[in-house]
């Protein structure tokens, strides 16, 4: 079974939150943040919520907010992590991944 999962990015509790029902926080990722830097520090689903795609969700969310914020990714949640294997194509994002070299970026 899924659920419609709304992830926003809660800079105040330094976190991104998963609402379902417009209202029910079922899951978050607890994270640290510098000018060039998010470290995503733990993963927590409520267990109501289990098997239901809010975990996925916010690993997804919190690349995609990243990527978009020219911000890299320092992922040390064991959740977020074996997400990404599963996802590579959400590993540009890593600190540690390449960047494209001059010449190398696709054309927009």
């Amino acid at each position: 079974m899924t659920t419609d999962v709304t992830v926003t990015n809660t800079p105040d509790r330094k976190r991104y939150e998963a609402v379902v029902d417009r209202a029910t926080v079922a899951g978050w990722v607890d994270y640290q943040e510098t000018s060039e830097l998010v470290v995503l520090t733990h993963t927590e689903v409520d267990p109501a919520y289990a098997g239901r795609r809010v975990g996925s969700s916010l690993a997804r969310a919190a690349i995609d907010d990243i990527r978009e914020r020219g911000l890299r990714a320092l992922v040390i949640c064991p959740f977020i992590l074996d997400w990404l294997r599963k996802h590579p194509d959400h590993q540009d994002v890593l600190f540690n991944a390449p960047r494209p070299r001059v010449g190398d970026e696709e054309p927009a």
